[in-house]
Parts: structure tokens; C-alpha cells; sequence
């Protein structure tokens, strides 16, 4: 990557620039210091500190171990001209190789302009975490997420609980004492591709022994999410290299919703009824504020929505409903609507059931669909009859 930079106005000039009059520094380097087994991005500036432009300059990245380029083809970049006052930044890529250790690494800079000699500039960079002589461990010693298991596009937290393992303030190691403190200096979440992560808390701290810490990171899964066991990573950088941590946490994705079982045909006897179904929990985890609505169009109910509150995995409710019917005609099927909160998130699901039977009876308690049957049932008994004699 090149970037110009134009430091100050200036008029064009013919003169050529000396070797002498290029300045070359290190502009940043991110992460700082570097983290060893992982890559750390150098920016490089030249600069045309004369009054004549230099032409056809070039630069050239040597990397010293435990330093390497990303890949060899990038180490060397022809700029080209730059004007007096102007400079020019080109970013490096290197990897620290997992056995560095930590503290100040090299590594040499070439550049020339055209057809003068090569320069060479040597920098440093710092690689790995600041080192402490302490001695105590970090476990995860808890993993807990709200809510427990996300559906595709929910939010929510996963909270890690971190404990120092040591017992004691001290130990003795080849005759010399160290205090046993675990110093938590970062930590860093990563996921599988569909689900975002941001911090929401501190990420380092110091924890005498057997103290324990929190960190607290937000999840967003995106709505596309396919359902399974998906996974994080947690680095944690403590007290040395050797005491770093790493962890791969599971993630929970069901897709599946509050479930609504018809137990009986939907009727209404002279425009009267009673509706029965069940509803039953089959995710995975405890859902909150579950609301159970019916609709149907022509149809009033009694109560007009059921509350159930909360349902754990598995858990199952049976539920009743007076019908009234306000309308003649009655096409439209029922519908039952659940609402729901997994965690946070506002959760809602309609399962449509048959179209209500409507039966009318006289005062005798004979329903016309009773009578038509009689009739039909006096009508078939000839036949059968005559079908039987004539075989």
C-alpha cells in the first residue's frame, strides 16, 4: 500500500536529489507491541527532506528472525519520483514466529534513489506482552451466555469468568521467591463467520489468588445463522508467553420456535364453543414472557390472550378459550400466535389450525347435522338390504 503525502506547497525543480537528503522511519506498527504467532503490520515512510527531486527511488525490507514477510515477492516496492517536502508510506506485513521471545526485535530498511548507492536504516519493534515474573495461573472457570441458546439475528452477552488457580501468595522455584499474582493484560474474542463480537467490560486486570474477574463481550448473530454449535475463541494474554491462554467456547443456534398441538376440532354449537390446544416448549433452553393470542375472523374469544410466563425446555401447556361467534359466515381458520422472549429478543410465531366447525341444534338438543344423518342412515338401510339379497 502506498500513500503520498505532500508536506508543504513547492515549485517544481529540475534538481536531482543526494542519497543523503532521504529520510526513512518507522510511522507505527499495530498490534503494539507484536504478538507473537501472529502477523503485525509496519508503516514504512520515506521522505524527500531536499530541495531536488529524487527519481526512480526504491525500498527494500529485510526482516531479521523472529521476523518474516508475508511473503517475499513484497519486499521490495519502487516508488518512483517524490517531489522536495514529499514522502511516501508503504505498509509492510510480518509474521512473529510462535517461538520468539518477547522483548525488541530488528530489522533493516534499504532504499536508494536511481542510480546512487543503497542506504540502510535499522529499526525495532517491540514483540510480545510486557513480562512479570509472577507465577499464578488464569482458568475459565465459568462460561455463561444470555440467553443460553440464540436463534438466527438475536443479541445477546456471553460472560467469562476468570480465577487465579493459586492457593498461595508465594512459591519458591531453584531457591527464588515469586509472588503468585495472575496478571490478565488482554483478551480478545473471536467467532465464526455470522456472529459479530464488541467488548462491554475491562479486559485486564490483576488477580491475587484464588481472585476471580469477569469480561463480558456482546453477540449478534446474523439472521442467516444456520442452526448447530458454532464457536468462539478466547485469547487471554497474562503474566508471560507461557501463561497465555486459549479457549474454543461452543455457541448454541436453535431455529426452532414455541410449538402449538391441536387437541381437538374447533366447533361452535349455535355459535358457541370452546377451543382446546397445547404448547409446548421445544428448544433447548427456558423461554421468558410466553403470550398465547387466537384469531379468527368472525370469531370473539374469552380471555383474549393467555399468559403463561415461563416455559422450560420441553415444558408443555394445555389451554382453553370460550368461542363466540359475531358473524354469519365463518371461511377463515383459526390462527394461534405465541410471543415470546429468548433473552432480550422479542420472538413471535403463528401456527394456523382448522376452520371452526359451526353446528346448530333445536331445543331438544338435536343438531341439524344429527337429523341429516338420521335421514341418511334410514336411507341406507334399504339399500344395504337390497344389495345383500341381490348377492
Amino acid at each position: 500500500m502506498i500513500l503520498l503525502i505532500a508536506l508543504t506547497p513547492i515549485n517544481s525543480t529540475a534538481a536531482v536529489s543526494s542519497p543523503n537528503t532521504l529520510d526513512v522511519s518507522v510511522m507505527r506498527y499495530s498490534p503494539s507491541p507484536a504478538e507473537i504467532g501472529q502477523y503485525v503490520d509496519v508503516w514504512i515512510k520515506i521522505e524527500n527532506i531536499g530541495s531536488g527531486e529524487a527519481e526512480d527511488v526504491s525500498i527494500e525490507m529485510f526482516p531479521e528472525y523472529p521476523l518474516a514477510l508475508d511473503s517475499s515477492s513484497n519486499a521490495a516496492k519502487n516508488i518512483g519520483r517524490l517531489k522536495p517536502d514529499t514522502a511516501s508510506v508503504h505498509k509492510y506485513r510480518l509474521y512473529v514466529d510462535e517461538k520468539a521471545k518477547s522483548g525488541s526485535v530488528e530489522f533493516d530498511i534499504r532504499y536508494q534513489p536511481e542510480d546512487s548507492i543503497w542506504l540502510k536504516n535499522t529499526f525495532e519493534i517491540k514483540v510480545g506482552s510486557t513480562a512479570y515474573d509472577s507465577k499464578g495461573s488464569i482458568e475459565l472457570e465459568e462460561v455463561s451466555a444470555e440467553p443460553e441458546v440464540f436463534s438466527p439475528g438475536d443479541s445477546g452477552t456471553i460472560t467469562f469468568t476468570l480465577k487465579n488457580s493459586a492457593t498461595t501468595h508465594s512459591v519458591t522455584i531453584d531457591g527464588e521467591e515469586y509472588d503468585t499474582n495472575a496478571h490478565v493484560q488482554s483478551s480478545s474474542l473471536t467467532a465464526d463467520e455470522g456472529i459479530k463480537v464488541s467488548s462491554i467490560s475491562d479486559t485486564s486486570g490483576l488477580l491475587g489468588p484464588g481472585d476471580k474477574m469477569d469480561i463480558t463481550y456482546n453477540l449478534e448473530m446474523d439472521e442467516q445463522l444456520c442452526a448447530g454449535t458454532h464457536y468462539l475463541n478466547l485469547a487471554i494474554k497474562s503474566n508471560s508467553h507461557i501463561y497465555d491462554c486459549n479457549w474454543e467456547i461452543p455457541v448454541k443456534i436453535d431455529n426452532a420456535d414455541v410449538k402449538v398441538i391441536p387437541t381437538i376440532t374447533p366447533s361452535l354449537v349455535n355459535g358457541e364453543g370452546t377451543i382446546e390446544f397445547d404448547v409446548a416448549n421445544i428448544r433447548q433452553n427456558t423461554l421468558y414472557s410466553v403470550n398465547v393470542i387466537p384469531e379468527a375472523e368472525g370469531i370473539e374469544f374469552s380471555p383474549r390472550e393467555y399468559f403463561v410466563g415461563t416455559m422450560e425446555p420441553d415444558e408443555l401447556f394445555s389451554i382453553q378459550f370460550e368461542a363466540n361467534q359475531v358473524t354469519e359466515n365463518i371461511t377463515q381458520p383459526l390462527e394461534i400466535t405465541v410471543e415470546y422472549r429468548n433473552g432480550m429478543n422479542e420472538h413471535q410465531t403463528t401456527s394456523q389450525m382448522e376452520t371452526f366447525k359451526t353446528v346448530q341444534e333445536d331445543e331438544n338438543g338435536i343438531s341439524n347435522i344429527a337429523v341429516a344423518a338420521l335421514a341418511l342412515v334410514g336411507l341406507l338401510i334399504p339399500a344395504a338390504v337390497l344389495y345383500r339379497r341381490k348377492n
